[in-house]
């Protein structure tokens, strides 16, 4: 993992599938692990589809609060 990509989680939107356009950030849990069942996507949507799902199962979401912030 780098530091940007937890940046890249509050905003980049899911490009394609039942929530296409929502942040990856607010993906629903059940989503993030299906994917860990069935496996992530190639390239940087799979790392950071990955990387969701990790913070989301630990409980850790709160985490991305002060990174939704404006700057």
């Amino acid at each position: 993992m780098k530091p940007e990509d937890l940046l890249l989680l509050v905003t980049r939107s899911m490009p394609y599938g039942k929530y296409k356009g929502r942040l990856i950030a607010d993906l629903p849990g059940n989503y993030l692990n299906w994917f860990a069942r069935e496996g992530f996507p190639p390239g940087e949507i799979g790392r950071l589809l990955q990387l969701m799902q990790e913070i989301d199962h630990n409980g850790l979401s709160g985490l991305l609060i002060p990174l939704r912030q404006p700057r």
